[in-house]
């Protein structure tokens, strides 16, 4: 290695100079790959190139210098060290060329197996198996083909279409049935093929094959589908990909060898057990691919019984040294057993809690790491609804639960169908005979995934389980016909735009839309599961983690409730409070006509019986929720949006008007509502006369509300509760319209509290711009903030929520200018900033201000883990979400050594 070591930078690594903490220079599958070598496991020798190398030749479009001659020595190891030359006529050494990011992508990037075969290597292939024509041949035809479709962007379905060909040729429709001569000829047209769109004839010089791959697997990098698919799973851009270059083992041999994988636990429901699939006389991107059914991996037993015993060794040993449920990819080569890959399995949201639960248990992990190996998205998912078939639901086919959930939805066999009646809002199940990268789109509109081959391991499956889509593969009694647009099972046809419905955790496949009922992980949320008296793992490593994360957690979690049944929910769920109560939501349905009173009154006396008239609605709306919220704070924010809203649009009641004038109907009533409304018009009115503005100009507005409150805290406290208002200005920009308030509020509450010990907090929103950056001012006046961050984020960007996410923000996250929606998850560097300013400079005015947080990102995951930075001491979000901010509160406190959870 004297060669590599006089260059300055080292882009290749042999596998026993790395390990599996070097994921982000080697990628998972080549750390892990060291890992194993270093472990003393079969894994056949070979190399990685960096991801630095991947991030070099991206940056310039011409390798680093010094890689080459890096590739070179390690190449001239790696063929010493096998006794064969890589292409060599006589004795020919293969590799593979395999990507390898620091997160997995399964089938995102790029793979070429059998780097080094030619017209004349093949040829010294088949002797060096022992005389085996069809192996060689075989060997070669894959080479072509994912060479051509990968290094070259010759069509994929052009290699398939010839493939189909012969096998018609032959009568059958199993590949294996294709003998020696049948190959060869395919070879043949596989080199037309591949000249008519390269317009030249494929590669037989080994060294060029093997150095136009490691440039396809870099560029690879940014192919689409593998940015959708980090864009999707929220994984960075700049990581670049790693390359490994090992030698080949091969599983086509004959009936001695196959490949396969394995986990070391079901990635589906967490159970123990013997999990996998495996494939006799196959190379290993026939079982993921789902070309061929698979058989189930207990069958190796009869098979190949000391492989079979050796992999089960292999597999616990893995995942103790992991401590983790272990994906494992493996080769048999006529009775030897080599490890291709392991990385930590994708698993289901399901079996994500039942593992780390199973892993406490075994003394693997403690409950911080269980904690920090799930998350909210996953808790999320577990909250979904699942079928209820006490109804006569009969399947018409079973295929292999892949991704658990329940999904129904119209039936599409294309991707671009499924994207477009996404679009238009519709469910849809993308139905295939198998998936591949390129239908990633597809997956990620569609509702749910079925095919009719492939297993748990299959792209769908994977795919699927890592996106938390339900998916159900290999239901072969279906035949799907993707160009007819059908597919027919038990002598029933079902047609584009046919609904079925299928489950995910059972495999069984429905025609048309079978009812849902709630998860069992709501049920228990809800009160009516004790985790600690039933049966189920999954409920009961909930309550264990939500439990932990809970005694973890600094951040409070309230929640957003307008009505005494929500606020109840949401208690039921974990909250501690209400962050957000909506007045103006208490103006609708049948007192909309008091507001319209209101808007119409002329003269301060009947402004005054419009608000006396709402004053007892308003408290009795109060009354309940106090009572809900007994012991909890409850945030009461004062009514927001500009009165308008409560009326007619302007067009119509314009439109009306003039039809009643012209029928010559009295509308004197009409006219002075149509008056007001013109009166009151704006171009932009979330800019306009809203919030602090409106109670400022509507006298008695806010004064009516406040005495609402505090009559309301009053009668509860009395009835022996114990009621804990808190009032929030909102949209406040300067200190003077909230000391204004303030100081109106203040006279109302003690003319009503008297000695009845209740005490009231006056704080505000902070949800413009000018108030974050003004926060030090405004605390003078405030006893608490809560930041309005779908407002802030609105005036912050300058867009409106409303318009901007169908306008064009597809096209922003198309061309990553937002890795997803700043209003989905919270924009760190601006709208967070204003945040992070304005909880600092409160905070050194007012050392005993509240911070928290109201807005829809109080309960997204990412944004949980920045307001526990920032130093929030709460977040509050919808009912629903309550858990999933609980847990993730937890999981900020142990994850605040900036370990990595993925």
């Amino acid at each position: 290695m004297a060669a590599q070591e006089a260059v300055e930078h080292k882009y290749v690594y042999g596998f026993s100079e790395g390990n599996k903490e070097l994921k982000g220079l080697l990628g998972g599958k080549g750390a892990n790959l060291a890992e194993m070598t270093n472990l003393g496991l079969p894994v056949p020798p070979g190399f990685t190139i960096t991801t630095e190398a991947c991030k070099a030749y991206l940056a310039t479009g011409q390798e680093p210098d010094g890689l080459a001659g890096q590739i070179e020595a390690y190449l001239e190891s790696l063929e010493r060290g096998m006794g064969r030359r890589l292409g060599d006529p006589g004795d020919p050494l293969l590799v593979s060329v395999r990507s390898g990011a620091k997160f997995s992508m399964p089938g995102m990037m790029e793979t070429v197996l059998n780097v080094g075969l030619n017209d004349r290597s093949v040829v010294g292939l088949s002797a060096q198996a022992g005389g085996n024509d069809r192996f060689a041949w075989d060997s070669y035809r894959r080479l072509i083909q994912m060479f051509g479709k990968t290094v070259c962007e010759v069509p994929g379905e052009e290699f398939e279409h010839a493939l189909d060909e012969t096998k018609r040729a032959k009568g059958t429709q199993n590949d294996l049935d294709l003998d020696a001569d049948d190959l060869r000829g395919l070879v043949g047209a596989y080199k037309k093929i591949f000249a008519k769109h390269t317009g030249r004839e494929f590669p037989q010089a080994p060294r060029e094959q093997l150095d136009l791959a490691i440039r396809a697997v870099f560029e690879s990098w940014n192919a689409e589908r593998a940015v959708l698919y980090r864009r999707q799973e929220r994984i960075p851009a700049d990581l670049g990909t790693a390359v490994n270059v090992v030698a080949m083992v091969f599983g086509n041999l004959g009936p001695d060898s196959g490949t396969g994988v394995a986990f070391t636990r079901d990635p589906g429901s967490g159970a123990q057990g013997i999990y996998g699939d495996y494939l006799a006389n196959a190379q290993g991107e026939d079982v993921v691919a789902g070309i061929r059914n698979t058989v189930p991996l207990q069958e190796l037993e009869q098979l190949d019984k000391k492989s079979y015993d050796e992999l089960l060794g292999i597999m616990a040993r893995l995942e103790e040294h992991y401590r983790d449920l272990c994906d494992i990819e493996f080769t048999i080569e006529r009775g030897k057993l080599w490890m291709l890959q392991t990385r930590v399995g994708k698993r289901t949201a399901a079996a994500a809690f039942v593992i780390a639960g199973q892993l406490i248990d075994e003394g693997l992990i403690d409950l911080d790491e269980a904690l920090h190996r799930v998350n909210g998205a996953q808790l999320a998912q577990l909250m979904f609804p699942r079928f209820q078939l006490e109804h006569d639901f009969e399947p018409v086919a079973r295929g292999i639960g892949a991704s658990p959930g329940a999904a129904s939805g119209t039936v599409v066999f294309t991707s671009a169908r499924a994207v477009e009646l996404a679009g238009e809002g519709k469910s849809v199940i993308l139905v295939r005979r198998e998936t591949n990268p390129d239908d990633l789109n597809g997956m990620i509109a569609a509702q749910g995934i079925l095919t009719s081959r492939g297993g748990k391991t299959s792209h769908a499956a994977v795919v699927a389980r890592g996106m938390g889509k339900t998916c159900v593969s290999g239901a072969d009694a279906i035949e799907v016909n993707v160009p007819a647009k059908r597919f027919t099972v038990g002598g029933r046809t079902v047609t584009e735009g046919d609904v079925v419905s299928i489950d995910g955790t059972t495999g069984k496949v429905y025609l048309g839309e079978v009812p849902v009922m709630p998860s069992e992980v709501v049920q228990y949320f809800e009160g009516s599961l004790d985790p600690e008296h039933i049966d189920n793992a999954l409920v009961r490593a909930v309550h264990r983690i939500m439990t932990h994360a809970d005694t973890r957690r600094r951040l409070a979690v309230r929640t957003n409730a307008d009505t005494a049944a929500d606020a109840a929910r949401a208690r039921r769920f974990g909250a501690q409070g209400i962050g957000l109560c909506r007045t103006e939501h208490m103006f609708l349905g049948d007192r909309r006509e008091l507001v319209e009173r209101l808007i119409l009154a002329r003269s301060d006396t009947d402004r005054q019986s419009s608000l006396a008239a709402l004053l007892p609605l308003q408290r009795d709306d109060f009354v309940k929720i106090f009572r809900e919220m007994d012991g909890l704070p409850v945030t009461v924010r004062l009514i927001d949006p500009p009165l308008h809203e409560f009326l007619p649009p302007l067009e119509q009641l314009a439109v009306n008007v003039a039809v009643a004038q012209e029928r010559g109907e009295d509308v004197a009533k009409e006219e002075a509502l149509l008056a007001a409304v013109r009166r009151m018009h704006e171009e932009n009115p979330m800019l306009g006369l809203r919030g602090v503005r409106l109670g400022l100009v509507i006298p008695g507005l806010f004064a009516m509300q406040v005495r609402a409150i505090a009559e309301a805290a009053v009668r509860v406290t009395r009835e022996g509760a114990d009621a804990r208002p808190e009032i929030m200005v909102p949209l406040v920009g300067a200190v003077q319209e909230l000391e204004t308030v303030r100081a109106e509020a203040e006279k109302i509450i003690a003319e009503v509290v008297g000695d009845s010990g209740v005490e009231v907090l006056i704080g505000t929103m902070i949800e413009v711009p000018r108030a974050a950056l003004t926060a030090g001012q405004i605390a003078e006046a405030a006893q608490f903030f809560s930041f309005g961050t779908n407002d802030l984020t609105q005036m912050g960007w300058g867009f409106s929520r409303d318009d901007v996410e169908g306008a064009f923000f597809w096209r922003y996250l198309e061309l990553g200018i937002f890795g997803i929606s700043p209003f989905e998850s919270i924009d760190r560097d601006g709208v967070g900033r204003l945040v992070r300013i304005a909880a600092e400079e409160g905070r050194a005015a007012r050392p005993d201000l509240k911070l928290g947080v109201c807005g829809e990102h109080g309960g997204d995951p990412e944004s949980v883990h920045f307001f526990h930075e920032v130093g929030l001491d709460y977040v509050s979000c919808s009912p629903f979400r309550v858990p999933v901010a609980r847990l993730e509160a937890g999981r900020a406190v142990v994850e605040t050594d900036g370990s990595d959870s993925r």
